[in-house]
């Protein structure tokens, strides 16, 4: 079979980009696969992080073309035309935020009127966390032109039949993460991170509002009553950070949270989930994380 994979991998970081990446994996192993990649994902202006690439050097170096350009309609068009010499029996699409419906939507478009290939997306989000009005038109665009979904996650399926009342899908629950190697030894994690507590606490992932991170910090204070803890809370911000320096200074008289306010390259990933002993998801609303896949490889509990 030959398949075409649309969306980020690396040089991109992220979920969706791993995600992609492992996909190329499996499916190379016994088809001839091949990944549509962003050579722009997101204008600057729209990108509220650091950077949008993966800085590790010894992961992810997954081969890609380079073609895509979210905002730019041409690039669109050079995409189809590259699928079409390609060929594909199959087309799979990454869908997490309407932003990317009218790049996708006009490739399926395109494709769809001299070729045979069938269109699969892979849903892991319909509904955005942080959402517009306009969102709804732009997914259904996408989603009336695609042959079949899958989704990982079963507060989604809902979502997908509001928008497409007769769409085929699949329930295919989102992947473990087991590819950051064999855990460390935890006393060696925690010398590495310089924990000297008895418990950890681990929150980990890009910090939004959604994501609850706020109420993790307000829930410090009453875990230290029971326990001698070191809450590690490691991403980067995506909002003002200000409001959350504040509440911890405001809570944390004794140096309990450690606040690692970067992106965690994929070769640092085991320190930090070696050294703890708990995963918290204290998100607001959400369908799936890959954070809770990660946390299941190293046998961790979570609370969500």
């Amino acid at each position: 079979m030959r398949i075409s994979i649309i969306g980020p991998a690396y040089p991109y970081r992220g979920g969706i980009a791993l995600h992609n990446n492992l996909l190329y994996k499996e499916f190379s192993n016994k088809h001839t696969t091949e990944i549509i990649n962003f050579k722009r994902q997101y204008p600057g202006i729209l990108f509220p992080g650091k950077t949008q690439y993966e800085e590790s050097k010894t992961f992810a170096h997954i081969p890609s073309f380079r073609i895509l350009d979210s905002i730019n309609p041409i690039s669109w068009h050079k995409a189809a035309n590259h699928i079409k010499l390609f060929s594909p029996d199959l087309i799979i699409i990454q869908f997490w935020m309407p932003f990317f419906s009218p790049c996708y939507g006009r490739i399926v478009r395109l494709l769809k009127k001299n070729s045979c290939s069938k269109t699969i997306i892979i849903c892991h989000n319909i509904v955005p966390h942080e959402g517009s009005p306009i969102d709804k038109l732009l997914t259904k665009y996408l989603f009336s032109k695609a042959d079949g979904f899958i989704i990982q996650a079963h507060s989604v399926e809902k979502d997908l039949l509001e928008l497409r009342p007769d769409a085929k899908y699949r329930y295919n629950p989102h992947p473990i993460y087991n590819i950051f190697g064999n855990p460390l030894d935890k006393t060696e994690a925690r010398k590495q991170l310089g924990i000297k507590e008895k418990n950890v606490i681990l929150y980990f992932g890009y910090i939004r509002k959604y994501k609850g991170v706020k109420y993790l910090i307000r829930a410090v204070p009453e875990i230290l009553k029971k326990l001698d803890l070191k809450v590690i809370i490691a991403g980067e911000f995506y909002e003002d950070k200000k409001q959350y320096l504040q509440e911890i200074r405001n809570i944390d008289r004794e140096g309990k949270i450690a606040l690692i306010d970067r992106y965690i390259p994929d070769e640092d990933v085991n320190t930090y989930f070696s050294a703890a002993d708990l995963v918290v998801l204290p998100y607001i609303n959400a369908t799936q994380s890959g954070i809770v896949q990660i946390a299941l490889s190293y046998n961790l509990p979570c609370v969500v």
